[in-house]
């Protein structure tokens, strides 16, 4: 049974998680998968004790007395405009945010104290690889593309050793099979659920064969957090793929309710040609799905973008922008370009560390502010970078603070100082970031990107309960002076003490909930060395670049 599949809690998937390993043993998929989901935390010999059946209909619980941050500004009661309240509670029924304020009463409700932590919106990933979980760390150095310097950044390269490469037949991701899919999704998910990210876009490129595909997405609904599928293409269009085509029979028989954890987004990369553009792209449409692509500074993309801002892109010169987009990093790409996203309100997600290490361009977050635009937050690979949301986070203010905080002091001498005169505030620089700004891209926005705002996102009556609670009483943050900025500046993930996703508690007093961690281990491992072994590739853990 599915975890997501308690009694009297059936979710919409078109098999059940035991059918879907069965019917994929040849593929080698079912070996120890069975046993992933093993003894809870608590049978493990941890004494966590959650309150039991959370999520469930009528079932009640409430958090009480904790800093309260709900991202929704006017929030009745609150302590201030921001919709923050110094000791709140969050009243929660089934899957449902039913009341927030003071001294709630709920019907025989369970009491959480909540006092001394922050309470909050779970973090939500706009771009995430998650499928790369098996190869993480393995190129840290990396820049995308060899540049020929011989260095180890260079030999690193992303696009030779995930992808295909020059020849399309290098790289990691050519040898995955449908188990190693489903391993890495699922560890990847786990990990990213177990540090207050209760929300991802996985983008896949890993769709070799529809059996590939149909494991991602089994992996998704079995993480039991809320996820966008992305449907992107074959890494080295591996023989037997049916990208973009598939996305027809994949939408119909996994994602044809709209009352489910996981949906679906298309992938239609532009860097992939004329004609491939407009087949991804007609087909997204078609299905009413969102379609997203990366879009950055190499590959030769500026142009296309140019064309898609006017209407003239694909192999008839007929697809254009549309507010359905959504664009991952937008480095390096023109005015005109950027008008056009504003124009028809795209949406983008800005990777801060990896665009900052892996070359891909400057973060365009100032470009962004220029316009009158805000970005969501992503990850992107854990080949090179973590995906804990507290690096996002402090990536994002303390890269877009050091360009502003750089364009003042080149407006003058500053010898004098502090008995000279500060110059004034340099025209048409946008204002620094502070820590609401990122909370804000971390939550809201994300759920904007995605078209999940009106489910998730912010604390809101009504609303789904993806909460997270962040604990104020430990040692690198206490005491919390300013909550915002302790969350942005002082934590990290674990602080992260409990985890909540519609309602049904996934981690409690800091041990994630119903997952056997020590045999996903093993089978993570197993996948691991199998592709190492596949690509020829040696394993070291201390290279000599």
């Amino acid at each position: 049974m599915c975890i997501l599949c308690d009694p009297g809690k059936p979710q919409f998937h078109s098999t059940s998680r035991r059918n879907f390993l069965k019917g994929t043993a040849a593929t080698g998929l079912a070996a120890g998968a069975m046993t992933l989901f093993g003894p809870s935390a608590e049978a493990q010999g941890h004494n966590v004790n959650p309150p039991p059946h959370t999520g469930e209909p009528g079932r009640q619980y409430v958090i009480r007395n904790g800093y309260v941050m709900t991202m929704e500004p006017g929030t009745p009661g609150a302590n201030s405009s921001f919709g923050e309240f110094i000791e709140g509670d969050v009243l929660v029924e089934g899957k449902t945010i039913k009341a927030i304020g003071r001294n709630l009463q709920g019907r025989n409700a369970t009491a959480i104290d909540a006092r001394g932590k922050v309470v909050m919106p779970g973090f939500i990933d706009t771009h995430h690889h998650q499928a790369w979980t098996a190869i993480r760390s393995a190129i840290p150095d990396s820049i995308l593309i060899n540049d020929g310097t011989g260095t180890a950044s260079a030999e690193q390269n992303y696009f030779e050793h995930v992808l295909a490469g020059q020849t399309g037949t290098t790289g990691f991701a050519r040898h995955y099979r449908p188990q190693d899919v489903y391993v890495s999704e699922l560890f990847g998910g786990l990990s990213q659920l177990d540090a207050g990210v209760t929300t991802v876009l996985d983008v896949s490129q890993i769709h070799h064969s529809p059996a590939h595909s149909d494991a991602a997405i089994q992996a998704l609904f079995d993480t039991g957090r809320r996820a966008a599928f992305g449907y992107f293409e074959s890494a080295g269009n591996v023989a037997g793929n049916q990208y973009p085509q598939d996305a027809t029979r994949i939408r119909n028989q996994w994602f044809f309710s709209s009352d489910q954890l996981v949906h679906m987004i298309m992938g239609g990369e532009v860097y992939l040609g004329p004609a491939t553009l407009s087949q991804s792209w007609t087909i997204g449409r078609q299905l009413g799905l969102q379609i997203a692509a990366h879009i950055l500074s190499p590959f030769g993309i500026r142009p296309t973008l140019d064309l898609l801002a006017q209407g003239k892109g694909g192999i008839n010169q007929n697809i254009g922008l549309g507010p359905d987009n959504l664009f991952i990093h937008m480095t390096g790409m023109s005015d005109l370009g950027w008008q056009g996203v504003r124009n028809v309100g795209a949406q983008v997600s800005i990777a801060f560390p990896i665009e900052m290490n892996m070359r891909h361009g400057m973060p365009p977050i100032v470009k962004m502010q220029k316009l009158g635009l805000e970005p969501s937050l992503s990850t992107d690979v854990e080949t090179n970078m973590t995906a804990d949301f507290f690096t996002q986070m402090r990536s994002a203010m303390t890269m877009q603070r050091l360009v502003i905080n750089q364009a003042v002091l080149d407006t003058g001498d500053f010898v004098t100082f502090p008995t000279g005169t500060w110059p004034p505030f340099p025209a048409g620089l946008p204002p620094l970031l502070n820590a609401r700004d990122v909370l804000r891209f971390a939550t809201i926005n994300g759920a904007k990107c995605l078209r999940l705002d009106s489910k998730t996102g912010s604390l809101k009556v009504n609303k789904e309960a993806d909460i997270i609670i962040l604990d104020g009483t430990d040692l690198n943050v206490f005491p919390m002076n300013n909550v915002p900025g302790a969350v942005v500046t002082m934590m990290d993930r674990t602080n992260v003490e409990t985890v909540i996703v519609a309602g049904k508690i996934r981690k409690w007093k800091g041990e994630l909930l119903d997952v056997d961690l020590d045999l996903l281990r093993t089978e993570l491992a197993a996948t691991r060395d199998f592709l190492y072994n596949a690509t020829g590739v040696p394993q070291n853990p201390f290279p000599a670049k």
